[in-house]
């Protein structure tokens, strides 16, 4: 199998209602066919509530510090954290005052036996 390497740097980010985003990994890039990653930057106080879907969805921090809220409980996160989300899970991701946040959202289909 070869290697694909993507140059994360080059790939433009996008506006959206919970800071810049840009994908990562998906079909066009690599060819993924049941999986999907993409990089979110939060400035401070934004928000991203990533979607219930009917797939698992893996969450992890790469860089400052923020809130992650989980059934109604708040978290105190910083760089090196992450979050699962299985089918139907939601969560709600905040940077802190002040600070900034980058995400890496992967995103795979739940894949009955």
């Amino acid at each position: 199998m070869p290697l694909t390497f993507i140059d994360t740097n080059k790939l433009p980010k996008q506006a959206s209602n919970a800071g810049e985003v840009t994908e990562v990994l998906n079909q066009a890039l690599c060819g993924a066919k049941n999986v999907h990653g993409s990089l979110r930057w939060l400035k401070s106080a934004e928000t991203f509530n990533p979607a219930a879907t009917d797939k698992h969805q893996l969450i992890y921090l790469m860089e400052g510090k923020g809130n992650i809220r989980l059934n109604g409980k708040d978290y105190n996160v910083e760089k090196g954290a992450g979050i699962y989300l299985g089918p139907s899970e939601t969560a709600s991701i905040q940077a802190g005052s002040g600070a900034s946040l980058k995400l890496f959202h992967l995103v795979v289909p739940h894949i009955p036996k």
